[in-house]
């Protein structure tokens, strides 16, 4: 049997100004056995952007809305003002449906009530949002990469139209020249000759259309080339 490696701690930066509460976080991230929290608590804004700065990384940030000197809102904008990526939850006492709108246009991934928040609650609402982040970003990855890969694989379409057509018109010369000489009184070893380049001219057209219908059934995402199949005599 595989053994299952360890899930990565969940690395929090908490940012609550009430001590007591702070201390029911600590308590209730401690106790849940499902994951492992990492947490550092500030208790300031100015302290949590002070640590940011720093270069710390966080999972995700979890802050408080009231603030002495600022709030939850203010704190979300001047996060954004530094291009934060680190997702963001907001704690808060007040049951207040616009104040969550404004939170979510802000970018808040969770917008959670203090009386709401049972023993283990916040620590499965925290994992849960991490989770969904990283599921949100793994789609994003997936979908920026099959757009590279039809990109390439238009690119790849047009150069070879561009083959095609560079192949066709001298192509066409040749056996309109192929044509007026074999008008010509030949001798048997010019015919035997001429039967010969017809020939060839006729294979060199048949792979010019093997080519111009090679389509892109199969795109490997997960490597740096498109897998190319031809749709009509791709196994003659």
């Amino acid at each position: 049997m595989e053994t299952q490696e360890p899930q990565k701690p969940i690395s929090v930066l908490l940012v609550e100004d009430d001590v007591s509460y702070g201390k029911v976080v600590q308590h209730q991230l401690k106790r849940f056995t499902a994951r492992q929290f990492l947490l550092t608590w500030k208790e300031s804004v100015e302290e949590a952007l002070a640590e940011l700065k720093k270069g710390s990384k966080f999972d995700v940030i979890l802050t408080d809305y009231n603030f002495p000197t600022s709030n939850g809102l203010e704190f979300c904008l001047q996060l954004n003002e530094m291009e934060n990526q680190i997702p963001i939850a907001i704690i808060t006492a007040t049951r207040d449906i616009k104040l969550a709108i404004e939170a979510m246009k802000l970018g808040v991934e969770d917008f959670l009530l203090k009386e709401d928040i049972g023993e283990s609650h916040l620590a499965r609402t925290i994992t849960n949002l991490v989770d969904r982040v990283a599921m949100r970003k793994q789609m994003h990855s997936v979908e920026k990469r099959m757009m590279i890969a039809e990109n390439r694989a238009q690119a790849i379409r047009e150069l070879v139209v561009t083959v095609c057509h560079e192949f066709n018109n001298p192509l066409a010369a040749i056996k309109i020249s192929s044509d007026l000489i074999q008008r010509q009184g030949l001798s048997p070893e010019d015919k035997t000759l001429m039967k010969q380049l017809d020939e060839s001219l006729q294979r060199i057209e048949s792979e010019i259309k093997r080519l111009r219908d090679v389509t892109f059934e199969k795109i490997d995402f997960h490597g740096e080339e498109l897998t190319r199949k031809a749709t009509e005599g791709a196994d003659s």
